[in-house]
């Protein structure tokens, strides 16, 4: 069992100590506090043991037992951190912190001095990586997460980007969307999983913040719950892959908040079948696959400033936007 760490500066509160990472034995901690938060923060999320096993299996560009701290007071759980990186393909590398505190201990000092210590241990690591290389950080919060949000402005993080977050009711009519000549929906067989996800990776290179998914990323997609090529919609060109749409039903989420949703996320063309209403007829398909199969309303997540005017056309067929997640940045000195 790992010792307590001497961390300096921390905040002088009895029965507070900090510690590593300690294997498996910390995931239900983790899924534990995760549930706590999601209520306090207006998120919905389904997060359990296998969920963040799975996560740790694949992890790329970070140690847990270097880039991980966690916080107890008097022996429980009551916050987690965790950084790592990545690079952007306009030569940007992002370092995110992210984690957890417990609503009972925020705003005493505990979630600012986790995350100093995590843009320290980025500041760390960047050390060892090319000088000449933009470097910011970066989180992910969604406007509900209030107390995230002020954390950030107050060191310094400024919006990037939105992202917005859209529902569509199913009860609702559906547009008419045709396919367009000479292309054609196929069932997806096991086969065609690597063809797709790489044609999927060429055609996001375009979008705002874009990276090619990894093999790490692909292995852990092939493990989840929610990896459902059987729902998928994508369109063929002879064997060229033109545009999909990776639908899934995240069935634990469903169960949690008594809904009957399907996602119609990872939406993309490739440049030659782009502006023929591909992307919208593969949508439109999609919304009545799911109706076919039980769902009540299909929800997506859109750039809202995707050049390709993508948020107007998920409008056009009926979707409406609930709520947001704004991309923070933040220059790393």
């Amino acid at each position: 069992m790992n010792e307590n760490l001497s961390v300096p500066n921390a905040p002088s509160i009895p029965g507070l100590t900090f510690r590593r990472f300690q294997g498996e034995t910390d995931y239900p901690h983790m899924a534990a506090l995760i549930s706590i938060c999601k209520i306090a923060d207006g998120v919905e999320r389904s997060t359990n043991v296998d969920d963040i096993a799975r996560t740790f299996r694949h992890l790329e560009n970070c140690d847990p037992q270097t880039d991980m701290l966690f916080a107890e007071m008097d022996g429980q759980v009551i916050a987690y951190g965790r950084i790592w990186w990545d690079d952007l393909l306009d030569g940007v590398r992002l370092y995110h912190p992210f984690g957890f505190l417990h609503p009972d201990w925020r705003h005493k000092g505990i979630g600012t001095f986790m995350w100093e210590t995590a843009e320290g241990r980025a500041r760390e690591i960047a050390a060892g990586h090319p000088k000449e290389t933009p470097k910011f950080f970066q989180a992910e919060p969604f406007d509900s997460e209030i107390d995230l949000v002020a954390l950030l402005e107050s060191r310094g993080y400024r919006p990037a980007r939105y992202e917005t977050h859209m529902l569509r009711d199913l009860r609702e009519p559906f547009p008419e969307a045709p396919m367009p000549p000479g292309l054609e929906v196929r069932p997806v067989e096991m086969e065609h999983v690597r063809p797709i996800f790489e044609a999927s990776n060429e055609a996001f290179r375009d979008h705002w913040g874009s990276r090619d998914e990894s093999d790490e990323e692909y292995k852990s997609q092939l493990e989840s719950p929610d990896f459902r090529p059987e729902l998928w919609k994508v369109a063929w060109d002879d064997d060229q892959v033109a545009s999909a749409v990776h639908n899934f039903v995240d069935e634990k989420e469903n169960v949690e908040y008594q809904r009957k949703r399907g996602y119609t996320e990872g939406i993309c063309t490739r440049r030659p079948w782009r502006k023929l209403g591909l992307a919208r007829s593969l949508l439109v398909q999609s919304m009545q696959m799911f109706k076919e199969i039980g769902m009540t309303e299909t929800a997506l997540g859109v750039d809202s400033e995707n050049l390709s005017g993508a948020l107007r056309l998920y409008e056009s067929v009926g979707y409406r936007k609930v709520k947001q997640q704004i991309n923070y940045r933040k220059p790393m000195e």
